[in-house]
């Protein structure tokens, strides 16, 4: 069975350090990078491709700002933030809300849906 690859990039080094303690003797995950700076998550993601980002959380009431786009470029990524001196975790990933409409049984009808896609609003009669 594949690893569940994890990159680490929590600041301070101690809590960084303290994940990585964690993780190392579970035989099924693998820490495949840590980061010690922000501004090399994205970097990191990109080379690393984790299933799972372990990183600090500043606000227990706010996304922290670089989820979002690191989650549309890999919706595949799942991020635990953490922040130990209020005792809260929170877990993030992306989703994909699935939309469907009826189209005609027929040639036309896929040809239609097919050349809908080029169109803005994709809807298909």
């Amino acid at each position: 069975m594949k690893p569940i690859r994890v990159l680490v990039a929590n600041r301070p080094r101690v809590i960084r350090e303290l994940m990585v303690a964690a993780i190392a003797d579970q035989p099924d995950i693998e820490v495949v990078g840590e980061v010690d700076d922000e501004s090399g998550i994205v970097r990191a993601v990109d080379e690393t491709r984790p299933d799972f980002l372990i990183v600090a959380l500043d606000r227990h009431d706010a996304l922290p700002r670089f989820c979002q786009p690191i989650l549309q470029a890999y919706p595949q990524l799942k991020i635990i933030a953490i922040a130990p001196d209020r005792n809260t975790s929170v877990f993030y990933w992306a989703s994909l809300q699935v939309e469907s409409n009826p189209i005609e049984a027929s040639e036309t009808g896929v040809l239609n849906a097919l050349r809908s896609i080029r169109q803005s609003g994709m809807r298909v009669q």
